[in-house]
Parts: structure tokens; C-alpha cells; sequence
């Protein structure tokens, strides 16, 4: 019996702990969603909590993911446990150039396995308007022999990058899954 007691709490730790990074990962947006509208009504950045290390930067709205994600500043993994991080050496999302966010695979980037060429991603910066952009490429890369452009002051593109493969059992390959997205022509831009 105190086996069977022993095995049971054992599997139901284990469960949580699986849980507990996409629970976070869902919780937190409305924290950050809360800190996203503050930030747009004060402007001015706005910590979702009094220890965070990062803020809301802009939203992202995704084929398929539902409500927008909040984007926070910078890709480092406390961030990318809350959402999608932008990589601060890109153009921030709302400004011309090219705006790099990253994600974990396994939470708010797992959607990209079901993105193609064609599809629009739309992007809000900290004016609050939307952006809309066509997927122009999907592909696999390997952080080892190739470098993204992070260069904002590049053309009008997203680009979202994620670890891969999607179903790994090792979240830290070198294999990355990039998506590029051109800014749609300003008069697809107004039909938002």
C-alpha cells in the first residue's frame, strides 16, 4: 500500500512539473496583457511584475495561436518562459527594418509548425497599430553555420525563430525552424 501511495504522488509531481511551463507560459500573458495596455495608455514601459527583468514591447497575432501573444524585451530564457522575446539587436516591433522575435518550441512557438508561405502574421509595435506581413519562407537552419541579419535597419521584414525539431527531447540542439515574413504593400496595410 505505501508503495502504490509513494507511486501515485510521484506520478503526480512529475505531472505537474511537465505542467508547469506551458501553465506559466498561458498564465503570464494576461499579467503581460495587463502591462501591454498600460504600457499603450501611458507611453511608457510597464513591468507585468515588480521583479520582471523584462516588458512588453509589442503583440503578435499568429495563424492558428488564437488571441495575440505579448512580445517582451530580449530572448533570454527567464523571458522566453512568459512569451515570445524580441531580439533586441532588430528593429523593435512598430519601426521600419527587420524585427526578429524568438519563442520556445514547445509553448507559444509551437504554432509555427503550422505556418506556411502565404499565411499573414500581423504585428503591433507601441503605437498600436497592426502590421501586416506575408510569409515568404519557411525553413530549418543550423545555428552552428548560419547567423541571422539582425541589422534593423534592413528591409520590412518578421522574422520568428524557434528551436527544432518541434517534438525533441532535447531542447538545446543547434537546429533552428525560421519563418520570414515581408511587410504586406501599404494598401493591404490599410485594409487592417
Amino acid at each position: 500500500m505505501r508503495l502504490l501511495l509513494t507511486l501515485t504522488l510521484a506520478a503526480a509531481l512529475t505531472l505537474l512539473a511537465g505542467l508547469w511551463i506551458p501553465l506559466k507560459a498561458m498564465l503570464s500573458q494576461e499579467l503581460l496583457n495587463m502591462a501591454w495596455a498600460e504600457s499603450q495608455a501611458g507611453h511608457q514601459d510597464v513591468k507585468p511584475w515588480p521583479w520582471a527583468d523584462t516588458w512588453p514591447v509589442g503583440r503578435l497575432r499568429l495563424p492558428g495561436s488564437g488571441e495575440p501573444m505579448v512580445i517582451l524585451s530580449g530572448t533570454y530564457g527567464e523571458s522566453l518562459a512568459f512569451g515570445p522575446g524580441h531580439v533586441t539587436a532588430s528593429a523593435t516591433p512598430g519601426e521600419p527594418g527587420t524585427v526578429i522575435v524568438a519563442g520556445h518550441r514547445d509553448t507559444h512557438f509551437r504554432v509555427l509548425q503550422t505556418i506556411h508561405t502565404g499565411d499573414r502574421v500581423e504585428l503591433q509595435g507601441s503605437d498600436g497599430d497592426w502590421r501586416l506581413y506575408t510569409v515568404v519562407s519557411e525553413r530549418v537552419v543550423d545555428s552552428r553555420k548560419e547567423r541571422l541579419d539582425v541589422r534593423p535597419d534592413g528591409p520590412d521584414r518578421l522574422i520568428l525563430v524557434t528551436c527544432y525539431p518541434f517534438d525533441a527531447l532535447n531542447p538545446n540542439g543547434p537546429l533552428r525552424y525560421v519563418i520570414e515574413a515581408e511587410a504586406a504593400q501599404p494598401q493591404m496595410q490599410a485594409a487592417l
